[in-house]
């Protein structure tokens, strides 16, 4: 099996002659292991998206009985199960983003959300922050503010880019996070003066940026934001792709901030990734806009049958198991009390954010500096630290996230108590390691 995959497989975001991916037997809630009996905490949840843990029994039951139903349908047609998980999700998002469009996937949900925004506005112009990740289809990744747009970027897809909140690392001299959000609106003003507003459709926004480094908004930030959207008549598009579905301790990070945005995307915790599935919530003045106008997007696998079986049966299992809640018990008495505590026994660690399972520790050389451990986008020898890193957690059964001078700390949002303190403990064990004070 190993060898076929480095014959065949051409792995994403990878220099393929270089990588040696584990070879995974099997995989059961918090947990994977290897064909050597080899086990893992998933401390990653694979890409931050099994949010129920490996094979959920009601999901795969679901699947299966969908399977043996209706294996697939033309996105023309009237399906049970797709109404159901369209209904099931338009109760949880906020406000009136009543209406779903189904995708494959977040990126071609952020590529159909860019689409119907300037569709609606016939404005040409999409502004979103750097330090963010949006997908790596065509709109995606010129929105996204990380180096992986970098070898797309055409420099002519109508994307303007601009700093978000990060106290941190502020770009606008703040100390406190009030300063930080006055001074990040200003800053987002200004931009659309000089851009022109009436030149801009949309304002994409990640409501808490995930792999750019789970950057929580300061309070006032968001509705800011909307404020600004409003009085301009720029149509505002939050990416719950990452943050969606319980991560934060909410079923949508918005709902910390009662912000409503026009549109929101999804992925996914929607089924934790069981099978494909992403979507676009819409509210009432977007879809109005295509009450009589045909919205020119589609996709042949939009709101698969098998797809659609494992959200409804998703969204049911987080209900009827409190996992929304758990996730944010998880938070605030787990989680974020212990990573602190690493902080204090750690001189490494510059910074701890996040809620719920999602977390991030800034790894720095010097915390009065705050210069980070490896340097911005290191690869080879430069990374080296954080890459011994996770080669130290990975000795000791514990698969982490890790991205540039961060460790995310993103566990399944039905983490037990017991498995979130023994990642913690790992965690203390790895940093003890592979960098030394």
């Amino acid at each position: 099996m190993k060898a076929d995959d480095r014959a065949h497989v051409f792995h994403s975001w990878s220099a393929q002659a270089v990588i040696d991916p584990l070879a995974v037997a099997g995989a059961e809630g918090s947990w994977f292991w290897d064909y050597d009996g080899n086990r893992y905490l998933d401390f990653s949840s694979q890409l931050v998206n099994t949010n129920v843990g490996h094979q959920h029994p009601k999901v795969v039951a679901a699947i299966q009985e969908q399977a043996g139903k209706l294996c697939t349908f033309a996105p023309a047609f009237a399906i049970d199960v797709r109404s159901e998980a369209a209904r099931l999700i338009a109760g949880r998002t906020p406000g009136d983003l009543d209406k779903i469009f189904f995708t494959n996937g977040g990126a071609e949900a952020v590529e159909n959300a860019v689409r119907m925004a300037r569709l609606h506005t016939g404005r040409p112009k999409v502004l979103s922050a750097y330090r963010s990740y949006h997908g790596a289809t065509a709109a995606a990744i010129n929105l996204t503010g990380d180096p992986r747009r970098w070898p797309s970027d055409t420099a002519s897809a109508g994307v303007v880019h601009f700093w978000g909140p990060h106290l941190y690392r502020s770009s606008f001299h703040a100390t406190t996070e009030a300063e930080e959000c006055e001074r990040a609106l200003a800053h987002l003003e200004q931009l659309i003066a000089f851009e022109g507003p009436q030149t801009v459709a949309a304002i994409v926004l990640e409501t808490i940026v995930g792999t750019a480094g789970v950057l929580v908004p300061p309070p006032g930030y968001l509705a800011g934001v909307r404020e600004i959207c409003d009085r301009h008549g720029i149509v505002f598009v939050l990416d719950e792709v990452m943050a969606g579905f319980g991560r934060t301790g909410e079923w949508f990070a918005a709902d910390h901030w009662d912000v409503v945005p026009d549109l929101m995307t999804f992925a996914k915790g929607v089924n934790s990734g069981y099978v494909p599935l992403g979507g676009v919530a819409i509210s009432g003045r977007i879809a109005e806009t295509f009450a009589h106008r045909p919205y020119p997007g589609g996709l042949t696998y939009s709101g698969h049958p098998l797809a659609c079986a494992s959200a409804v049966a998703t969204i049911n299992a987080m209900e009827e198991e409190g996992v929304v809640e758990n996730a944010r018990r998880i938070g605030e008495t787990v989680l974020g009390p212990g990573l602190r505590a690493l902080a204090d026994r750690h001189a490494c660690i510059g910074d701890v954010r996040g809620t719920g399972v999602f977390w991030a520790l800034e790894l720095v050389r010097d915390r009065e500096t705050r210069e980070p451990l490896v340097p911005y986008n290191a690869a080879g020898e430069a990374n080296r630290p954080m890459a011994d890193l996770a080669a130290a957690c990975k000795r000791r059964g514990l698969w982490p996230f890790v991205n540039m001078n961060r460790l995310h700390v993103v566990p399944p949002c039905t983490v037990t108590e017991e498995e979130a303190k023994e990642g913690l403990r790992i965690l203390d064990e790895a940093l003890s390691e592979a960098v030394p004070q």
